[in-house]
């Protein structure tokens, strides 16, 4: 999308949340069958990749130096609220994120409290963003939709796009996706 007049506030955001709640459905595959002994090393760091750079980098990046600063311009505050609790659980997923980084060695090296770790913080981060995105598209999409239309609207939309150029540790938003896809398809045959 290039910000067309059709398109909302978070019309963009809510199509990066299917991509998004697609990869957290294939990790809880993926921490059901490490729970039954059947691990996928690399699977579960490929999560912690499209984790970092895809919901994180690209999509929280959007919400956070976008559209968030965009509700506080028409009056929602930042520091209560919706959107403080949505900024609240970015950093519990980037903490969850981090745990499920930092035990991938040793869980990979047959450690049972890395194993655990990684399982428990992958699970965890399911838990959480589906939560999240649940919040997001049933409440703060919806506001933000009212808040935000006319020329505003186009120019976020337009920076959204901007955003979606970038690359992400040198990967574009195109990659992430096929990673996600990648991630979804090795769920399958967990």
């Amino acid at each position: 999308m290039t910000g067309t007049a059709s398109e909302s506030a978070t019309s963009r955001l809510r199509e990066e949340h299917e991509h998004i709640l697609e990869v957290a459905d294939a990790l809880a595959t993926l921490v059901a069958a490490a729970g039954d002994g059947r691990w996928d090393h690399e699977a579960f760091a490929d999560c912690v990749t499209f984790i970092r750079l895809f919901a994180d980098a690209c999509h929280h990046g959007k919400e956070e130096d976008l559209l968030f600063p965009e509700l506080e311009r028409a009056g929602m505050p930042r520091n209560q609220g919706p959107i403080a609790v949505m900024l609240h659980e970015h950093q519990q997923g980037r903490a969850l994120a981090r745990h499920m980084a930092d035990a991938l060695d040793g869980a990979r090296a047959g450690d049972p409290q890395a194993q655990a770790t990684l399982r428990n913080a992958a699970a965890g981060y399911v838990n959480l963003i589906r939560s999240h995105i649940h919040k997001e598209d049933h409440i703060l999409f919806y506001m933000a939709d009212q808040a935000v239309q006319g020329p505003t609207c186009r120019s976020l939309c337009a920076a959204y796009g901007a955003v979606c150029a970038r690359r992400f540790e040198g990967h574009s938003k195109e990659q992430l996706q096929a990673l996600g896809e990648r991630i979804r398809e090795r769920a399958l045959r967990a």
